[in-house]
């Protein structure tokens, strides 16, 4: 007894030197104090911080500067959309892409497709995705990494552009028209969470049954019913999807020229019909890894039956050339970014001098691209669409036109990103097979990394 009792002391010693050491201690405070010189322009600077907004007083005078918007190449394109208060970027700028090459192609005036149909069958995939899941790892302790990452991250509204090319390869496409926006489309949080509670409940009770006995029939049986519920949730919150509808064409000059039935599928078909699953190659700048690696992050998909997110990691200028080629050709590309870094709202711009924190707070931030991936201090948050590139007499970009989604603004709706910031914060870009050399399609050939679904490089994009 006295054994147990003096190592539960020494142990409750040791824990109260661990807890001591490397503390801040009296002495350690009374230096920070003494570092913060406190004089009349400190005060000064103190009161301006307290009282306004940071960026207000850390943005530049550069920043302030008219900015010109124009670029030497850019693609044709009408009209801006806007996800509101929803995390369909990703869905967003897919569609847009598509919609700019209907309308150079077909002669139309304006098209908008709707996001919120897309946006249905990807809720009820992913449901599905994350109930199969569950199923398919029945065994495992709850414990267990990949069970754990499942009850993590249930579903969410956000996603990459392999969901898309699935989503709208398996369903098709539809105008706006024919299936709106709603109140919970356009706003998903709450939505979003409802689901992810009730896939949850659902998830512990396959489990359950699993450990008492019930086989893979019965599982997949509980699980339709359950997916049933999904769809019930969605259909109130969404609209049922339409399985056809009618569509009255006109071309540019407003004239009507076509007025027909179609199907999601047919109409996708019939105006699109681009081989999204096989005619798009995603492109990573990501220097924390190697170069012309290709990799593929392990469940990052929107459906069961689906594509891993795969990609191959190509140093940033390589990337440029292939944007370059496809915008001089007139077409759009799915881009991504972490766009919150060093963005301006008011004059729309995405560049490094915007801001000068480290003049404001007297301290130094800088870090390269690498280390703010490895420290989470940057990530890819949102996907546009690249449609435009000004390229100086030398043929080298100084800046690019980015098609948002978040409704009018500066720029028309539009962001410009100087060359320098595309450097530190582009990470993806979707761009078609003949825009890239033969040395660079030729990496596909390899066997992918398989990376894990928690890997620091995995984030839903919004």
């Amino acid at each position: 007894m006295r054994t147990i009792l003096t190592s539960l002391l020494l142990l409750g010693a040791g824990s109260l030197c661990a807890q001591t050491t490397g503390g801040i201690s009296a002495e350690n405070l009374g230096q920070l104090r003494r570092s913060y010189n406190n004089e009349a322009s400190t005060r000064a600077l103190q009161n301006a911080i307290a009282s306004t907004d940071i960026n207000t007083l850390a943005r530049s005078a550069h920043a302030r500067l008219g900015v010109d918007a124009e670029v030497s190449h850019r693609v044709p394109s009408k009209g801006i959309t806007n996800q509101k208060s929803s995390g369909r970027c990703w869905l967003f700028t897919g569609l847009n892409v598509l919609r700019a090459q209907a309308m150079k192609n077909h002669d139309l005036p304006m098209l908008e497709l709707s996001q919120n149909y897309n946006f249905f069958y990807d809720q009820l995939e992913k449901a599905n995705l994350f109930l199969q899941g569950i199923i398919d790892r029945v065994d495992l302790p709850l414990d267990d990494r990949m069970v754990d990452w499942l009850f993590m991250n249930p579903l969410s509204d956000g996603g990459q552009f392999t969901g898309l090319a699935d989503n709208v390869s398996k369903y098709g496409v539809v105008p706006r028209e024919a299936m709106p926006e709603t109140y919970s489309s356009e706003n998903t949080s709450r939505l979003r969470q409802l689901l992810s509670t009730k896939l949850r409940r659902d998830g512990m009770e396959l489990r359950r049954m699993a450990a008492g006995g019930a086989k893979a029939k019965a599982l997949d049986e509980r699980k339709q019913q359950m997916l049933a519920d999904v769809y019930r949730m969605l259909a109130l919150t969404l609209g049922e999807p339409p399985t056809e509808f009618t569509w009255k064409r006109k071309d540019s000059k407003g004239n009507t020229v076509d007025c027909r039935k179609y199907t999601p599928q047919e109409f996708y078909a019939e105006y699109f019909g681009n081989d999204l699953k096989g005619n798009y190659v995603m492109l990573m700048n990501d220097p924390s890894r190697p170069y012309y690696k290709v990799y593929e992050i392990d469940y990052d998909r929107h459906t069961y039956d689906g594509d891993n997110w795969r990609y191959i990691n190509l140093p940033v200028d390589e990337i440029k050339a292939a944007a370059i080629a496809s915008i001089k050709d007139s077409t759009a590309m799915y881009f991504s970014c972490d766009v919150g870094k060093q963005m301006d709202r008011t004059n729309g711009t995405l560049d490094l001098d915007n801001y000068d924190y480290e003049a404001l707070m007297g301290v130094s931030l800088d870090m390269d691209k690498r280390d703010r991936i490895l420290s989470h201090a940057s990530a890819s948050t949102h996907a546009m669409t690249l449609v435009g590139v000004d390229l100086d007499a030398n043929g080298k970009p100084a800046s690019w036109l980015i098609e948002n989604s978040w409704g009018p603004g500066a720029n028309d709706g539009h962001l410009l990103a100087t060359d320098n910031w595309m450097d530190e914060y582009m990470f993806r870009l979707v761009v078609e097979r003949k825009y890239l050399p033969e040395a660079t399609l030729k990496l596909l050939e390899q066997k992918p990394q398989m990376l894990p679904a928690w890997d620091f490089m995995f984030i839903n994009e919004e």
